[in-house]
């Protein structure tokens, strides 16, 4: 077999490297694994930065990236780099140009009912996948550990902000003990101060991911404090630091993205870790 036979094909897009680098996660040798983790937290950086430039804020020498590209089918770095620019490409189109893909696609802006039904497959193939994806014993043992929190601290940021709000009413209407980390008032530093051992974390964010959020989470993590999170990738900064972590992808539709699995994730943990904590 030729050489140009054998060897493997690079992914095509964002999504099918992202898949290929966390099925190969656990195999990766340590320098390629700090390349992963840094290409999937800081996208934008791989594609339009320079190879020197990467390399200084990975921690890793140019050749490092070279090799990481190879190993997964790309001639060089350059090829690779050519993937995390059509990504960004394609998540920077403004609202305008999502509206006139739908229209294009055949989904005019007078035929709602086209749009309304692809925002329903979207959300049909997000719940679907997250069902699949979420082990029960590690659901379980999530709900325990913040059932028995004193306070349940709610971190999210940006779009993952509705997700952390909506909980904390809930949380309020089932008399669970919270507090919502995202005031007008800037004080998050003062209020995640008076959190103790007792009390327990749910963090969420998505790539590209909140610094001040997966900050906050390192922080209470390093004090004894136990963190949950959702979030996209097992290379998030969330993932690190949680004693139990949840992976959601939202499907799109026309490049837009809701919250429907993430939402149905978190009121199914709200609503669990009450009804626990009512039977202790």
């Amino acid at each position: 077999m030729s050489d140009v036979t054998a060897k493997e094909l690079p992914p095509q897009d964002f999504d099918a490297l992202r898949a290929a680098i966390l099925e190969r996660k656990a195999e990766l040798p340590k320098r390629l694994t700090q390349v992963a983790a840094y290409a999937l937290d800081h996208p934008d950086e791989i594609a339009f930065g320079t190879a020197a430039s990467i390399a200084v804020s990975a921690d890793v020498q140019p050749s490092t990236l070279v090799r990481f590209a190879q190993h997964f089918g790309f001639d060089g770095f350059s090829g690779l780099q050519l993937l995390f620019r059509a990504r960004l490409r394609e998540r920077t189109s403004s609202y305008e140009e999502r509206l006139l893909t739908l229209e294009q696609n055949g989904a005019a802006l007078a035929e709602s009912t086209t749009i309304f039904n692809g925002f329903i497959s979207a959300a049909h193939r997000s719940i679907d996948a997250i069902a699949a994806a979420v082990e029960p014993d590690a659901f379980e043992r999530a709900v325990t550990l913040l059932a028995k929190a004193e306070t349940i601290y709610l971190i999210a940021k940006r779009r993952s902000y509705p997700i952390s709000s909506y909980m904390a009413y809930a949380f309020g209407k089932l008399r669970v003990k919270c507090q919502l980390v995202g005031t007008s008032a800037g004080i998050d530093d003062d209020l995640l101060a008076m959190a103790t051992p007792r009390d327990a974390a749910f963090a969420v964010s998505f790539s590209p991911y909140a610094s001040e959020s997966a900050a906050q989470a390192r922080m209470l993590s390093s004090r004894g404090i136990p963190v949950v999170s959702l979030t996209d990738s097992a290379f998030s900064p969330l993932a690190e630091c949680s004693k139990e972590w949840f992976e959601v992808v939202e499907a799109d539709h026309a490049g837009f993205r809701s919250l429907s699995a993430s939402m149905a994730f978190a009121m199914a943990l709200t609503v669990s870790i009450a009804e626990k904590r009512r039977r202790q």
